[in-house]
């Protein structure tokens, strides 16, 4: 055996270099992410890869209990950490011990684990809960909805908080197993594929799986009496809708729209790349709302969205979604653009393929719409604050937009540009000076100017802009109303309800 000797120098030096950091080196993680439209959205110092959430639901009390599991590592050496969530916390582990816990603001948790956790270090939590969702107020509202035979939870931009602690921002997207049990005859549904279904002691439990990553508020669970129809694609992805069996005189509109999911999805993926999850489908629940929202691979519609018959473009809008919000997530809640204006674009070339209007008397119709004096002008959709996230201009003067481009680089480099920026960030997060650059590259042609006439200036492009753009500049009256107009509306008035 031979022994290296080691100098009392050396020795010292090489201890220092393998002692960990003290407790006095950390520090607590932000309660935000940084997100100047919403301060307290999210929690700095950590990444989240992986939620596994174990549910139990009375739909008759509205008592929902969990146990959530998060799979995180520190971004810093963390002394304490926040999640983001308003329900009653009973107990807090990290990497298996106690650790204290508090709640501060509207829905911040404070965590202080026993022991500081490294930078770069794993770590896990589990947290247990019990609570009513519909009576937890966060900032004067509730995401969770209860229905007459169960609840739901699906709201933009924040509704995680209402079920399960997270860190509540696009930024930080993650994998999910979520297992919930409700009385027998009762369903729950949510995201992804349904991995297995038991039922013991007058109770079932669904495991649903999401295995590509998913922002938070992407995240849905409904649970009531359903009618739940399955399918396949043609490349053979499972196809899973579900009605609420009390929608009354929507259900059959309800259905005649949502069941076409299928044939939508795969248009879509002709038109920007193959789908990039484990699953597609919707969701109908029994609701008072009027939103639809693009929950992944999992839409939720209010049966509003059909109280005046079918309607297939908010289907098209919230599958549209899948990639340009679900694959491809803002990275602030400034982008909101890159999800809304190429879901409304979508529908104007759903529009186009069904005979019911081009995208280009679409785009005509919508600038006529708006005197220069109209206040729609005056929001940017590029930036148009947290007031004004879901405003009309959002929607109309983003596709207006999209169609300017297709005008400038004509439609073969468009339609690879609509094909290339899914895949190029899928799962990921981008900013829309990314896509603006990225088109740039494809097209070779210089942009900036064209997205900021669309997007950022308060004032609706005169006779000029509007003709570069192969736009017409007459009048509302002087020019025919597509056919698809009324329902392009309806879906988007729905969006702001």
């Amino acid at each position: 055996m031979h022994r290296r000797l080691i100098v009392p120098g050396v020795l010292a030096a090489s201890l220092l270099l393998t002692v960990p950091a003290s407790a006095a080196d950390h520090s607590p993680g932000s309660a935000g992410i940084g997100d100047p439209y919403y301060p307290a959205s999210g929690n700095g110092g950590y990444d989240v890869s992986h939620y596994d959430l174990r549910l139990a639901y009375q739909p008759g009390s509205d008592l929902l209990e969990g146990t959530a599991t998060l799979i995180a590592a520190a971004e810093q050496d963390l002394s304490r950490f926040n999640l983001d969530f308003g329900l009653k916390v009973s107990e807090v582990r990290v990497n298996g011990k106690k650790a204290r816990f508090e709640t501060s603001g509207s829905h911040e948790l404070e965590v202080t684990p026993a022991a500081p956790l490294a930078k770069g270090s794993p770590f896990t939590v589990v947290v247990r809960y019990a609570d009513k969702p519909s009576e937890v107020k966060i900032d004067g509202y509730t995401a969770w909805a209860r229905t007459p035979d169960g609840g739901i939870a699906a709201q933009e931009p924040e509704s995680a908080a209402w079920w399960y602690p997270s860190n509540d921002h696009p930024l930080d997207k993650a994998t999910y197993d979520v297992s919930v049990s409700v009385p027998d005859g009762t369903q729950a549904i949510s995201n992804g594929v349904l991995t297995s279904q038991s039922s013991q002691l007058g109770r079932t439990r669904f495991n649903w799986r999401s295995d590509k990553p998913q922002a938070t508020y992407l995240t849905t669970l409904a649970i009531g009496k359903f009618d739940i129809t399955r399918d396949t694609t043609a490349d053979g992805l499972p196809i899973v809708n579900a009605y609420s069996k009390d929608l009354g005189a929507n259900a059959g509109a309800a259905r005649a729209s949502v069941e076409r999911t299928g044939e939508v999805a795969e248009w879509l993926s002709d038109q920007f790349g193959p789908y990039p999850f484990n699953a597609v489908g919707g969701y109908v629940p029994n609701v008072t709302s009027g939103f639809a929202l693009e929950t992944q691979t999992r839409p939720f519609y209010s049966p509003k969205q059909f109280a005046k018959g079918a309607n297939t473009s908010v289907v098209v809008h919230e599958l549209a979604h899948q990639w340009y919000g679900d694959s491809v997530s803002v990275n602030g809640w400034k982008d909101i653009w890159l999800n809304e204006g190429f879901a409304s674009y979508a529908e104007w070339l759903w529009s186009e393929k069904e005979g019911e209007g081009t995208a280009r008397e679409l785009a005509d119709y919508t600038y006529a719409q708006y005197p220069a004096d109209d206040p729609f002008w005056t929001v940017r959709p590029g930036d148009p604050g947290p007031d004004n996230q879901f405003d009309a201009a959002v929607y109309d003067r983003g596709a207006l937009a999209i169609q300017a481009l297709r005008e400038k680089v004509g439609d073969d480099d468009f339609f690879a540009i609509l094909k290339g920026w899914p895949a190029a960030h899928a799962y990921g997060n981008a900013k829309i000076a990314d896509f603006v650059n990225y088109a740039e590259k494809i097209s070779g042609e210089p942009l900036s100017q064209l997205f900021d006439t669309w997007l950022y200036q308060p004032s609706k492009p005169d006779a000029a802009g509007a003709r570069s753009a192969g736009i017409s500049t007459r009048g509302a009256s002087e020019l025919p109303r597509p056919k698809s107009w009324t329902k392009i509306r309806a879906a988007h008035a729905g969006h702001r309800d």
